[in-house]
């Protein structure tokens, strides 16, 4: 019965719509009924208005800052629906933040609103009726998100001081665990490996030669939370300075509480956890294959983790939470999580979870997921444009990258093809690698993967029967019973930080070299600069199966059907190499400042050994603005309105002329 009169409402309402004096806007022609996965979570739904609406939505939006209880848009039609399906509550999906309103807007992500309803109310039917509204263009149902299926963790061995690292740059004791930074083949934890080769390795020890990090570079970690104050990981934390971890206010008005590492969106707070029962220490392993503090005499390395032993800092980590126990960010606030990570500096996003791959195979408890691009934007726009968002705006044009680089796990099904959202083009897709360039007997693969690094290989390396056997494995930090330690990991989770740790590298040397880059040029360069692998890729290897099990059984994987379907090895050191002719001379940025007001610029940020370089400065009309030189820094005043041209001459020759434009505030009226 309620069905017939809600669709019967809708016909009489469009209808009207037709001769009516209400502003409705035209039907767009990719509104189509959005698909209702079977997860979906009952009552709540996505949906993204037309542009023509955001007068109406900025003024319910001013209603809802001032404290009043919004449950209607203030748009006839779409409230008639609104009431009939016994909404409760309608909410913009990305909260305001000043600093990035104008491209927030730019993107079309304002447009954006979670619409909670009753639950007598199917989403079926919610998703017909929202869809049909000209002033809606996308409709999405919400659903939680799943941690990434991943092989499960080895006990977990705390005894690191037992190593010896004679001949290693760095002096942390077990270094020499961690083949996928230096495999010299032959070498094992207890004994020698008869299936590890030399040089199958992220090429780590080539690249510290040259760099180790730089704290101007941030890696976004979406997974569990990171333990911030792990020993072998504070000095590499993010700190989001002015914010109090957890507090009850929002100090920087980035329309977040209390995110002072990062923000936790699986319980939409500024508490970053580790000691949940069902956390495994997940997230805090991959942070430490990106950024564990090297040379400090402790436990594990980071691919760019800086050099504790000679102040050189290493990148930061923040935390961008999804999984918490047993919570999960549902897709709303997965997008907040990864339009965050750009919004705060981030220009890496490590996502070492995802759906399964469209070709799991069943039978092994998988439900496969998305199979294309247009599949996938189907079924989840938001989270598409979430992350579209992240590739276009992360960075600066005037840093180190412009865009942001979207590293991806393919995923462990054992399947042919990577699983969404990493099989999407703009990222970089990962499989995983055993110790001697095979792949990895669980990993995905397929002709969308772009890269390959280390992630472990259990059931290729370990003793049949043996639960504790760590053999072939990963070694990085990790929580047990809620205290900091180290431990081991395995699948493509673990390949996927050894990339994102890479692209890190890379982006901290050419900040050393004060090199630009576009974030797709990027990409290009982590690409063209890997290590072919599909020689490699020859003959049969042979595994067993959860190999921890007694009875487990012999499995013959045929390599030739990997060929062309593993991407390359990522190669810090070649990449390293590959930054010092290319990309771009970074660039002074274009100066925007009040009458009255003063902005002060980091000279040696954009000239190589700019902080051993001395500067002068001219301004072309001194009536506009007045600049001088202190040491390194410049500084700039507006004195009156107007346009005028700044020039910086600099002692090795280089000169830099940028555009300086005073304008009033105005009045003090940001957005909502």
């Amino acid at each position: 019965m309620k069905r017939v009169s809600l669709y019967a409402l809708l016909f009489m309402l469009l209808a009207a719509s037709c001769t009516d004096d209400v502003a409705v806007a035209p039907q767009p022609e990719e509104n189509v009924a959005a698909q209702v996965p079977a997860d979906a979570i009952e009552g709540e739904i996505v949906i993204k208005f037309v542009p023509e609406m955001t007068e109406i939505l900025d003024n319910m939006s001013r209603m809802r800052s001032a404290g009043a209880r919004v449950t209607r848009m203030g748009i006839p039609t779409t409230d008639e629906i609104l009431s009939i399906l016994g909404a409760y509550s309608i909410e913009r999906v990305f909260p305001v933040d000043n600093r990035t309103e104008e491209r927030t807007r730019e993107a079309g992500l304002h447009l954006w609103y979670q619409v909670k309803f009753s639950e007598e109310t199917t989403l079926e039917e919610a998703v017909k009726s929202l869809s049909a509204l000209g002033e809606v263009s996308k409709v999405q149902c919400n659903r939680k998100i799943y941690r990434l299926s991943n092989r499960q963790p080895r006990p977990i061995d705390t005894d690191v001081m037992r190593a010896s690292n004679e001949g290693f740059l760095f002096n942390d004791p077990a270094l020499y665990r961690q083949w996928g930074y230096i495999n010299r083949g032959g070498y094992s934890f207890e004994q020698p490996w008869a299936k590890a080769v030399a040089g199958c390795d992220v090429g780590c020890e080539e690249a510290w030669t040259m760099c180790t990090g730089d704290s101007s570079i941030i890696v976004a970690v979406m997974d569990e939370g990171v333990m911030y104050n792990h020993p072998d990981l504070a000095a590499n934390i993010w700190v989001n300075e002015g914010e109090k971890l957890g507090a009850d206010e929002d100090a920087d008005g980035n329309g977040y509480k209390g995110d002072r590492h990062g923000y936790n969106f699986a319980t939409d707070r500024g508490y970053i956890s580790t000691t949940g029962s069902n956390d495994t220490g997940h997230g805090t392993h991959v942070a430490g294959t990106i950024a564990a503090v090297n040379n400090n005499g402790m436990g594990v390395c980071g691919i760019a983790g800086g050099n504790a032993a000679s102040g050189e800092a290493g990148v930061k980590i923040m935390s961008c939470q999804i999984f918490d126990d047993n919570r999960t960010a549902t897709l709303t606030l997965e997008a907040k999580g990864v339009k965050y990570a750009a919004d705060n500096g981030a220009t890496v996003l490590q996502c070492s979870w995802g759906y399964m791959s469209p070709n799991a195979n069943p039978i092994l408890g998988y439900t496969p997921g998305p199979a294309t691009e247009e599949e996938w934007e189907a079924m989840y726009p938001l989270e598409k444009e979430a992350f579209d968002y992240f590739v276009a705006n992360a960075g600066s044009p005037n840093g180190v990258i412009d865009g942001g680089v979207v590293v991806f796990a393919a995923g462990n099904e054992y399947a042919n093809m990577p699983s969404f959202p990493g099989a999407y083009s703009k990222f970089i897709c990962v499989s995983a690698l055993a110790a001697d360039y095979t792949p990895a007997t669980y990993t995905d693969y397929g002709t969308e993967i772009d890269l390959s690094a280390p992630g472990g290989d259990g059931d290729y390396y370990g003793e049949v029967g043996n639960p504790a056997d760590n053999e072939g494995m990963i070694y990085s930090t990790i929580v047990s019973e809620g205290k900091p330690s180290y431990g081991y990991y395995e699948g493509s989770s673990m390949a996927c930080p050894h990339v994102s740790g890479v692209a890190a590298l890379g982006l901290s040397y050419a900040a050393k070299l004060r090199r630009h880059f576009k974030a797709e040029e990027f990409i290009s360069l982590m690409y063209e600069s890997g290590t072919e692998i599909d020689c490699y890729f020859k003959g049969d290897k042979l595994s067993h199966y959860n190999h921890t099990s007694p009875g487990a059984s012999a499995t013959k994987s045929d390599l030739s059907l990997y060929v062309g379907k593993m991407g390359r090895l990522v190669n810090a050191g070649a990449l390293l190499k590959a930054i010092e002719s290319a990309g771009s001379n970074m660039k002074i940025p274009n100066l925007y400042l009040s009458p009255g007001n003063e902005s002060v610029i980091n000279l040696e940020r954009y000239f190589a050994d700019g902080e051993n370089l001395t500067y002068t400065c001219r301004i072309a009309d001194s009536s506009v603005a007045a600049a001088e030189i202190q040491g390194t820094r410049l500084l700039i005043k507006g004195l009156k309105e107007g346009t005028t041209m700044l020039t910086v001459s600099v002692s090795n020759g280089e000169e830099q002329t940028v555009a300086v434009t005073v304008r009033d505030n105005a009045a003090g009226n940001g957005w909502l």
